[in-house]
């Protein structure tokens, strides 16, 4: 099955670009600019990769930002990560990154969205993938904080397609960024939120219904909601779940107790992402074959999956056809009906 996991057509949508950073690259990194990190090694880096809860992954992420210092950083640190993707069959990719995490460190906006763009548009050309870049609110920060990120970033405008909402979610209720949101929206950004990971599924329903979000990411705390659910499927409102990180964080107690499945079965607009790869240990084929492993999952499951992932991206019209047609076809070569 990973075979037919790898060379299927697909999106990626819900991936935060700092979670690509590499135990060596961010040893590298360090190095370059003189970081102190508490690690001699890549394996060390990886044993301390060991999280109870979502805080308690923050607290280590946040940390390794440090080495994150200029433009050239992430513009390598784009590539590493599109590179991995497109040899995952990753047809189009939207990236997500946390403008503050930098920001508040000293990191000029500029340099961050400018080395991002570099990497995506060398990544594009070196790959044949298309790309969109999602600037995320920090929620466990000061709404104002969010207010000025955006007024900041708006000078990138043509760089965004869209704003998101990330970080701790309990505690930390999504319709306090109403008006941040119904700002980007009156820029033509689209929004995405993080809803229904560590919170609750009135999470899902308030970032729904005051940020008028597009796609919910996570999501995995709708299906204890029916009439979430139902609502879900009758507005075709996509949830990019990230299995591996819901077990590694604690979200699910196990991959076969995650919901993923049924709300598959239920008719909802599901896909699979890999969240934050570098430390959740696999990227989007990873976490597919885990989930087909853990749920059962069949080759037409996976080819639902994927054609979802076209369905819930950021694509014009005349692009979402076209990614349409390389998954049908490659589900017919496969024998596999549509």
């Amino acid at each position: 099955m990973q075979g037919f996991a790898r060379g299927l057509p697909k999106a990626e949508l819900h991936v935060h670009l700092e979670g690509t950073l590499e135990p060596g690259l961010l040893l590298e990194l360090a190095a370059r600019h003189r970081v102190l990190l508490p690690y001699r090694s890549p394996a060390e880096v990886r044993a301390a990769y060991r999280f109870s809860d979502l805080p308690s992954f923050l607290a280590l992420y946040y940390r390794n930002l440090a080495v994150l210092r200029d433009e050239e950083d992430f513009r390598r640190l784009t590539l590493a990560y599109l590179e991995r993707a497109a040899g995952d069959g990753v047809r189009h990719a939207e990236v997500s990154f946390d403008a503050q995490s930098h920001t508040a460190r000293g990191v000029p906006l500029g340099a961050v969205i400018e080395g991002i763009w570099e990497g995506l548009a060398v990544g594009e050309g070196l790959h044949g993938m298309s790309t969109r870049l999602i600037m995320c609110f920090l929620r466990d920060r000061d709404v104002g904080e969010a207010e000025r990120t955006l007024t900041e970033a708006l000078a990138y405008r043509g760089r965004l397609s869209g704003v998101g909402l990330d970080s701790a979610e309990r505690g930390h209720p999504p319709g306090a960024f109403a008006g941040v949101f119904a700002r980007a929206r009156a820029e033509g950004l689209a929004a995405v939120a993080h809803a229904g990971e560590e919170g609750p599924a009135e999470y899902v329903r308030e970032a729904l219904d005051e940020l008028h979000v597009q796609r919910v990411d996570h999501g995995v705390r709708a299906a204890d909601d029916p009439e979430l659910v139902a609502r879900l499927r009758r507005e075709r409102v996509p949830l990019t779940m990230c299995p591996l990180s819901n077990v590694k964080l604690g979200v699910v107690p196990r991959l076969e107790e995650h919901p993923l499945k049924r709300l598959l079965d239920a008719g909802l607009v599901v896909t699979v992402n890999s969240d934050d790869p570098a430390y959740f240990g696999g990227y989007l084929v990873d976490n597919l074959v885990a989930a087909q492993e853990a749920l059962g999952l069949r080759r037409r499951d996976l080819v639902r999956l994927a054609r979802n992932s076209f369905e819930a991206a950021l694509l014009d019209e005349e692009e979402r056809r076209g990614y349409f047609a390389e998954v049908d076809g490659f589900a017919a070569r496969r024998g596999v009906a549509v």
